[in-house]
């Protein structure tokens, strides 16, 4: 009796086994939220909703047409512009614009938030006037660039530049002042010095706080964008927004609001296909 009891067990024993790979499977199947699928309708279901919200306001007249033009009117304003050849141009003069500031402002970031952060000489020097003038209005640089650099491409540029090159400077200074000193002490003790311990040991140690601040410059060069073609443009994004509020044409308004939406977001994308792999590399 006790012998049949004690194999009476047994046969349970291969039905756990063969459980087991289906629980570590199960285990290892994203969550519901981390699933593509799921997070690419969640991300466009607000979206839908403003759209609809906004074509019920037009279409029953809560809204005047005068006021707030329907989907459908912005979407011919952005067709009548396509088939003049300008809306392309538009786009493109503006992207261009953004990548050549963001570009510039973020490697002028990076440099001096080296100086800031790895230096207490440089940190006293430097962060108590570039703390003062972070807090000046992008507006407030116009009239000054104006007069320096003339009606051109170099102020507008320069301005996407100052704009980009904050949350760069910020994000990433802050970080190189709170790095493990034991690594750099071991970085050190294999003849890294200066550029080649910084290149090697110091920037892959904050690369997470790089990217960041990488994603909140490109989203700053986008808000000054508008600021910068503000500079007597005749072409841009910002333009459209300028001389339709200036010709009340408040379908192109919507329509450079969009746009400007969608390619702040696509840009984005595209920058944290970058941080994917500078992660994968470095962290």
């Amino acid at each position: 009796m006790s012998a049949q009891v004690a194999a009476a067990p047994g046969p349970a024993a291969p039905e756990r086994a063969a459980g087991a790979p289906s629980a570590a499977a199960a285990s290892s199947r994203p969550a519901l939220w981390d699933r593509t699928a799921v997070r690419l309708a969640a991300g466009a279901l607000l979206p839908a909703l403003i759209l609809i919200a906004w074509q019920l306001a037009t279409a029953t007249g809560l809204v005047p047409a005068y006021r707030l033009p329907g989907p459908l009117a912005v979407v011919q304003a952005g067709i009548e512009l396509i088939e003049r050849g300008e809306l392309a141009v538009h786009i493109a003069i503006s992207v261009q614009r953004v990548l050549l500031g963001f570009a510039a402002g973020s490697l002028v970031g990076l440099a001096v938030a080296a100086i800031v952060g790895l230096s207490r000489a440089g940190e006293a020097l430097l962060n108590p006037t570039l703390a003062a003038l972070r807090a000046v209005p992008s507006l407030a640089w116009v009239p000054l660039l104006i007069l320096w650099l003339q009606i051109g491409e170099e102020s507008k540029i320069t301005l996407i530049a100052i704009g980009a090159f904050f949350p760069v400077f910020t994000t990433v200074a802050a970080a190189l002042r709170h790095i493990d000193p034991h690594l750099v002490e071991a970085g050190r003790c294999f003849g890294r010095r200066g550029w080649s311990l910084l290149r090697t040991v110091q920037l892959p140690a904050v690369i997470p706080s790089v990217v960041s601040g990488l994603r909140l410059a490109l989203a700053q060069a986008w808000l000054f964008l508008v600021a910068a073609e503000l500079i007597a443009s005749s072409m841009g994004l910002g333009f459209i927004l300028n001389d339709s509020q200036q010709t009340g044409r408040v379908d192109r308004i919507l329509l450079a609001i969009v746009l400007l939406a969608l390619l702040g977001s696509l840009t984005n994308a595209l920058l944290g296909l970058a941080e994917k792999k500078l992660l994968k590399r470095w962290a």
